[in-house]
């Protein structure tokens, strides 16, 4: 599959010839939802916790006598039905995350990578040089490249000017190649990739 590597200005600089083993894969949808629902879970805290009416504390004697004062039986003043009781059958910290084979995760990355360039979703640029921060430089590389929806922008390694200058853009993620994943992959319209990143993530992803 070809595709144009991009100047910051906008310009094609050249046709390149993509990555058959990463860009031209069989869509997996099925393991895409799987291994993207893993890492969700694998993000979530699972730190929620209630204390049963044994763990609060108080409520060792019986409030009231059994009998004789026209109110109903009670036996501790932490019972689940008075406020400030225990908690019947609530949550407690809970290990979600969930662990993917090495290959199924890589098969999920080229997957997602092959419908991103199936649906020409995805856009090569040759480099990206600031000189200092400049949140009015990026934006600029983002209209001369007419990207207008929500992309995300992979680079070969972290570079602060770079990453400040992007960070502020509104639906604009940026990440260097050793961050990607699944998800990052997927949450956008279009990928922005540096000839850079793209020589590192067939490394990576292959």
């Amino acid at each position: 599959m070809k595709t144009e590597i991009l100047s910051a200005n906008g310009t094609k600089v050249k046709d390149i010839e993509l990555n058959k083993e990463v860009f031209g894969q069989k869509i997996n949808g099925p393991l895409i939802h799987q291994v993207v629902s893993a890492e969700m879970a694998s993000a979530r805290q699972g730190d929620a916790s209630t204390k049963t009416r044994a763990q609060v504390r108080g409520g060792g004697i019986k409030p009231w006598r059994q009998k004789g004062t026209g109110r109903a039986r009670a036996g501790s003043i932490r019972s689940p039905l008075w406020v400030g009781g225990g908690i019947t059958f609530g949550p407690q910290p809970k290990e979600y995350k969930t662990r993917v084979p090495r290959k199924m995760y890589k098969a999920a990355l080229r997957s997602i990578l092959s419908a991103k360039a199936k649906d020409k979703e995805i856009r090569i640029i040759d480099k990206l040089d600031f000189k200092e921060p400049k949140t009015q430089a990026a934006a600029e590389v983002l209209e001369k490249l007419k990207i207008k929806k929500k992309s995300t922008v992979i680079i070969e390694k972290p570079d602060d000017n770079i990453v400040k200058s992007f960070r502020n853009l509104e639906k604009i993620n940026i990440v260097s190649v050793d961050k990607i994943s699944p998800y990052v992959l997927l949450d956008n319209e279009v990928l922005v990739i540096t000839k850079g990143a793209l020589d590192k993530l067939i490394e990576v992803v292959a």
